[in-house]
């Protein structure tokens, strides 16, 4: 469990919310209802709660003063008899992620595009790969100002046009990755390796050699991509929503 923990903590301090709470064990995190990080509840100690159904009700009326849905993220780190008690309080299963760790050989890519925040290149090619509602948007755009961890915005271009992004946050010795696109026209050229070479070349020198991502259990592609440049599965988590 020591580094799902350590995984945690990197998470929460790399995809940071403004309005954060602590109900014992559990962080509850609230931003524009845009990702899901940013807009849940979470458990940080694995053990007995013996105050979990109280609890629950707590962070569902903390959701409710702040209008936003309560949303639940599940992870190895759960109290026993947390999911149970959510599927009994009419909660459903959504989509989570797995969490993948691997050491990425770094490199140094000629005509990267080093940002201090996603500027409207780096959207442009992110959009091309998630829906991009106003909210996520303004979620991305407004973190920069919350980071505590060095962070930095990547595009690489082809033939003149921003063809692939990433964002990466070192945090103690890893390197998070986030936002890993491609521009579908420039897809099977190779930039997604090059993608996470240049991206983890810049964990190393701000002293994080060891990166660390998530994916959508579902995206057969993208983890097929990770899995040659020599990530492994570490966990994964689920979301759990009301109604």
């Amino acid at each position: 469990m020591k580094w799902v923990n350590r995984l945690e903590q990197a998470a929460l301090n790399a995809v940071p919310a403004p309005r954060v709470a602590w109900d014992g064990p559990f962080v509850v995190r609230g931003f524009l209802n845009g990702t899901g990080r940013a807009n849940a509840a979470c458990s940080l100690d694995p053990g007995r709660d013996d105050e979990l159904a109280a609890r629950i009700g707590r962070i569902e009326a903390h959701y409710a003063r702040l209008g936003l849905p309560c949303r639940f993220r599940s992870t190895p780190l759960d109290p026993p008899g947390l999911v149970p008690l959510l599927e009994a309080r009419g909660y459903r299963e959504a989509e989570g992620a797995l969490v993948m760790t691997g050491q990425v050989p770094p490199s140094e890519e000629a005509g990267a595009e080093w940002g201090e925040g996603p500027g409207e290149s780096w959207l442009s090619v992110l959009a091309t790969a998630e829906y991009q509602g106003s909210a996520r948007r303004a979620e991305k755009e407004g973190a920069v100002s919350l980071m505590s961890r060095p962070a930095t915005w990547l595009v690489l271009r082809e033939d003149g046009m921003a063809a692939a992004c990433g964002h990466a946050v070192a945090d103690a010795g890893l390197c998070g990755l986030f936002d890993l696109a491609v521009r579908p026209e420039f897809r099977r050229r190779g930039l997604g390796r090059r993608l996470l070479n240049a991206l983890a070349g810049w964990g190393a020198r701000q002293g994080a050699p060891l990166c660390w991502l998530q994916v959508a259990p579902g995206n057969a592609a993208a983890r097929r991509l990770y899995e040659a440049a020599g990530f492994a599965e570490m966990y994964r988590y689920r979301y759990f929503l009301k109604g």
